[in-house]
């Protein structure tokens, strides 16, 4: 799956996102609306993970989705 893919999907992938990061709302998830740079600055501020990292981890959500 690749981000296109993701971003059109995003309400069904849902409960998936709040599965791996927790600290995310519901709010959250709607304000970000499949845009991959929200979901990263959100998991950096949440997390207090480092772009590179939260890149990092994004991305291999995203294998995992495929």
């Amino acid at each position: 799956m690749n981000w296109d893919q993701v971003e059109g999907s995003w309400k069904m992938q849902k409960g998936k996102i709040m599965s791996k990061w927790g600290k995310l709302t519901d709010d959250d998830i709607e304000s970000i609306k499949g845009k991959r740079t929200e979901l990263l600055g959100l998991i950096q501020s949440r997390y207090g993970r480092a772009k590179n990292e939260a890149e990092l981890e994004i991305d291999k959500w995203v294998e995992l989705l495929s």
